[in-house]
């Protein structure tokens, strides 16, 4: 298969950021209205048509940039709604410690 039939896994940090985990990468470009297959190690493999499809469409939706430029909201990770979940006990009684940036 050709090198360039999908994006790159820095294309994919490149749209995602500030997202470093695969998993969170793959629900962020599926929210996106991107199609994407989870690759062995959990990376996000996106085909590069396709993207180039969606990322260039004004339609709600869409993609972050199109939304952007079209003057609606992208969709961006819930940085307080993560913290307030892993700032509950534990099972075992332990807190974890992660402090907002």
């Amino acid at each position: 298969m050709d090198a360039d039939f999908f994006l790159t896994d820095r294309e994919v940090d490149e749209l995602c950021r500030p997202l470093t985990q695969p998993a969170a990468q793959v629900r962020f470009l599926r929210a996106s209205g991107l199609r994407v297959i989870v690759k062995p190690n959990g990376r996000a493999a996106v085909v590069r048509s396709h993207a180039e499809k969606v990322l260039s469409s004004p339609e709600p939706g869409a993609a972050p940039e199109a939304l952007a430029e079209a003057g609606g909201d992208p969709p961006q990770p819930n940085v307080d709604a993560f913290l307030k979940i892993i700032g509950r006990r534990r099972k075992d009684g332990s807190k974890a410690h992660l402090e907002p940036a």
